[in-house]
């Protein structure tokens, strides 16, 4: 994909009704609030966790854990107002492809639950984009 076609699909939103601005924007509230309450959470525990915290993928458990920090918390509330919404998302996605992939591999369904679901939003968010009320919009309307 050319520079210009990544630009303008990572930066351009497509134009949705009221109704459909509305629903991405409570959408965004609620999953963006449930997915940053895991960051905090992970914060909160920031002098045991960054001992214990798994490595799947080879970074060390230190930067393993900054990284789902930054996913959890940064990018969650970029994705709550909207800014650099697609670039957010990349990864938060990335973040519950390693939970579900790695860290949830072998566990039954129920422990996989919150990787699938929040991984399905935000896929489906970042092809459907932010909506009207979104900084991205907002930012693209005063040009």
């Amino acid at each position: 994909m050319s520079k210009k076609k990544t630009h303008y699909y990572l930066f351009n939103e497509p134009e949705t009704t009221m109704a459909q601005s509305l629903f991405l924007l409570v959408a965004r509230i609620i999953f963006g609030f449930m997915f940053m309450s895991h960051g905090i959470a992970k914060w909160i525990m920031f002098n045991n966790a960054t001992e214990t915290f798994p490595d799947p993928i080879g970074l060390g458990a230190t930067l393993s854990f900054w990284l789902a920090i930054f996913a959890e918390i940064l990018c969650a509330f970029g994705f709550i107002l909207g800014a650099l919404f697609r670039l957010s998302l990349i990864p938060m996605i990335f973040t519950m492809c390693v939970a579900l992939l790695f860290i949830h591999a072998g566990d039954p369904l129920s422990k996989m639950e919150p990787a699938i679901t929040y991984l399905t939003i935000f896929v489906l968010m970042f092809f459907s984009g932010p909506g009207e009320f979104s900084v991205d919009v907002i930012m693209k309307k005063m040009k």
